[in-house]
């Protein structure tokens, strides 16, 4: 008896997250590939089966390749920066200087902020007489539409994904030097190796899997992007900020397009999908080597 109630008590501790999981991912996951191949158009309660007409409608429609270039340009912007710099930021703060804690709570505190209030403050800013057209004008140029012209729009949006989650970032990196050996570092002073030197043979390589990590999550989290354009810009001007999450959310709930916007859902997880396996495949092949 003893030994059949320890067989079986390390899945009793699984089961709590096992039924988390197949109520919010699980279940929505395969109510929305049914939904997907469901036309809502005619009647919200008694939809039509369409089979792939979603899907075909999907890919001829230009819209879709206008907001799905966006996602990627914002994947693009955003998370080359999100990996690099709160790495910089990371190696910094790993050495002994003043203020250590100081400089940690400064880079951390837009992450605590809540992302409608960072994004209703850079509106502020953007703003055709905010903050920053007035430096514009101070130098003689014109004012910039921050969040109304084509060519700003999406980059404004990013400039906020990027400062809200620098310093998330860089406590996940300083996580991971905390594995690095310090005998590594010390063996590279005596070889008299230079700082970046010491940093591209000793702590890249350390840190690769924690590098795997952060572009990952930055990645998936910048192709979710939502909040901050459904504050600052509602995906205009001219579509021009708007991503797929966010025309998912309009097609589905301001238009009640349910299957289309279902059809969009599962693309977007394939989508995910394969940057995410691009991501470790990339940074971790060593370790999936046969």
């Amino acid at each position: 008896m003893h030994q059949y109630y320890k067989k079986y008590v390390p899945y009793l501790f699984l089961l709590p997250a096992a039924v988390v999981l197949m109520v919010f991912f699980f279940i929505p996951f395969f109510q929305t590939i049914v939904l997907s191949f469901q036309d809502y158009n005619t009647s919200i309660y008694n939809p039509t089966w369409v089979g792939l007409d979603n899907y075909f409608k999907l890919f001829k429609s230009p819209i879709f390749y206008k907001v799905l270039w966006n996602t990627f340009l914002y994947l693009f912007l955003a998370v080359p920066i999100l990996a690099i710099i709160p790495l910089i930021l990371a190696i910094f703060l790993n050495n002994k200087i003043r203020c250590l804690n100081l400089y940690k709570i400064l880079i951390y505190l837009p992450v605590i902020v809540s992302i409608v209030v960072a994004a209703i403050a850079f509106k502020w800013l953007y703003a055709q007489q905010g903050i920053l057209n007035y430096f514009v004008e101070l130098f003689g140029y014109e004012p910039i539409g921050w969040l109304t012209d084509t060519n700003f729009a999406l980059i404004s949006v990013v400039i906020v994904t990027i400062w809200k989650g620098i310093g998330y970032y860089m406590m996940i990196y300083l996580a991971g030097l905390m594995g690095v050996p310090k005998e590594l570092y010390e063996a590279c002073d005596i070889d008299g190796a230079s700082g970046i030197k010491k940093h591209l043979t000793v702590t890249i390589p350390h840190i690769m899997p924690t590098i795997a990590l952060v572009s990952t999550i930055s990645a998936i989290s910048a192709m979710k992007v939502f909040a901050e354009i459904y504050v600052m810009t509602k995906g205009g001007p001219l579509n021009s900020s708007k991503t797929i999450v966010y025309y998912i959310y309009e097609r589905a709930f301001e238009n009640l397009d349910l299957g289309y916007a279902s059809a969009m859902a599962v693309i977007l997880l394939i989508i995910v999908m394969i940057f995410s396996l691009i991501n470790i495949m990339c940074f971790e092949r060593n370790k999936y080597q046969i």
